[in-house]
């Protein structure tokens, strides 16, 4: 399900950034906006997913959510003015709202503590594996089509629609027990102080990571071709996928707090490189370390996160964590578009050394947050 729904995805959001500057005429700072307000409404539905899939089967909340991001697929395919992709992108996070948290839970669902890393780096792997193979399929078309972007956004719907109908195969044991019930009444200040000191950090971070469409835009105005753009997000996908797994497995023998700073570190010389290079070619060579960012943080953070809570508040838990980080890209999106200028430069140089002070502050701010402390029973 996930490798078809981020294949869809990923097909199509390359070259999103391009179809709202060039063939719908918006600004830089709509493209941010756009990607941050999707987020952003995302954010509430994230929280209030992951509080009901404590209580209630997770397996409806799972394919609501992949039924939305497909019908926001076709919206895109149907858009002929941006405010209509602003819809379609709501629609598409909303749906990925919906979904997360509800399957995040079910994946650590009688995993030791021990062992989450992997699961959270194998499935980030196979996720990532269809933004692999996404946007080359995107690119083979794109130049089958005499580079022609809408027919590509059509060609999107078919994963997506398909990763959906995937769902009636998930298995779910169900949360309508007294215990779950109890959890979701359960205010959110009974959540673990430990978990609200690595949400504090993590959300902090959230504020300089703005939507990645922006990354992709710096690369089109450094002159990339459209053909180009595609093949750099696939060579960073590529690290993506590889690192994940071993960047998953690695934060269950070590600390998780320096595998997270570490992917700090690859995201400051993503975002510092983008900024500073001049020439197309070395794109290729920043986007692959930046993909070290998302491999060391995504999955690690998940199964960060699963580590400092009772297995009753897990949805609840990644809920808030995940919809509090996406509000705070809301904001970052928002601000970077605005700042973005000629060429993207400032607001990249500031995120990236903001990166690079937070990563060497992390493990002494979460110093009590390792995945090998005790959890209550749940």
């Amino acid at each position: 399900m996930s490798f078809l729904q981020d294949a869809a995805s990923e097909l199509l959001y390359p070259i999103l950034p391009i179809f709202l500057t060039v063939v719908l005429g918006a600004s830089p700072a709509v493209v941010g906006a756009i990607e941050g307000l999707a987020e952003g409404a995302a954010s509430v539905t994230k929280v209030v997913a992951g509080r009901l899939s404590d209580r209630f089967s997770r397996r409806p909340l799972i394919g609501a959510g992949y039924g939305l991001a497909a019908l926001g697929k076709l919206l895109i395919a149907l858009a002929t003015v941006w405010p209509l992709v602003l819809v379609a992108r709501v629609v598409d996070r909303l749906g990925k709202g919906m979904r997360g948290a509800p399957r995040d839970a079910l994946l650590v669902d009688g995993i030791p503590s021990g062992r989450r890393g992997k699961v959270f780096g194998l499935h980030r792997a196979a996720d990532t594996a269809g933004a692999v193979v996404g946007p080359l399929v995107g690119l083979a078309l794109y130049e089958a089509l005499d580079h022609q972007l809408r027919p590509l956004f059509w060609v999107a719907v078919i994963p997506a629609v398909a990763s959906a109908a995937l769902v009636a195969a998930v298995r779910d044991p169900g949360r309508a027990d007294k215990a779950s019930a109890k959890a979701v009444r359960t205010p959110w200040r009974s959540l673990p102080r430990p978990y609200w000191r690595v949400l504090a950090v993590l959300l902090l971070f959230s504020l300089v990571n703005f939507p990645d469409a922006l990354l992709l835009l710096r690369a089109h105005e450094l002159g990339l071709s459209t053909a180009g753009v595609f093949g750099a997000y696939v060579v960073y996908n590529l690290a993506y996928a590889a690192l994940s797994y071993p960047a998953g497995a690695l934060s269950d023998r070590l600390s998780r707090p320096h595998v997270f700073a570490a992917g700090l570190v690859f995201f400051a010389v993503g975002y510092l490189g983008l900024g500073l290079i001049h020439e197309p070619w070395l794109v290729f060579v920043v986007l692959p370390l930046y993909g070290g960012f998302a491999a060391c943080t995504d999955g690690v953070g998940k199964a960060w996160i699963s580590t400092l809570v009772p297995g009753r508040q897990q949805g609840t838990a990644q809920g808030l964590y995940q919809g509090a980080t996406g509000a705070a890209i809301l904001l970052a999106g928002l601000w970077a578009g605005l700042a973005w200028g000629a060429d993207g430069q400032i607001p990249l140089l500031i995120s990236g050394g903001a990166a690079l002070f937070i990563a060497a502050a992390l493990p002494a701010l979460t110093h009590s947050q390792t995945s090998d402390g005790p959890l209550p029973k749940s």
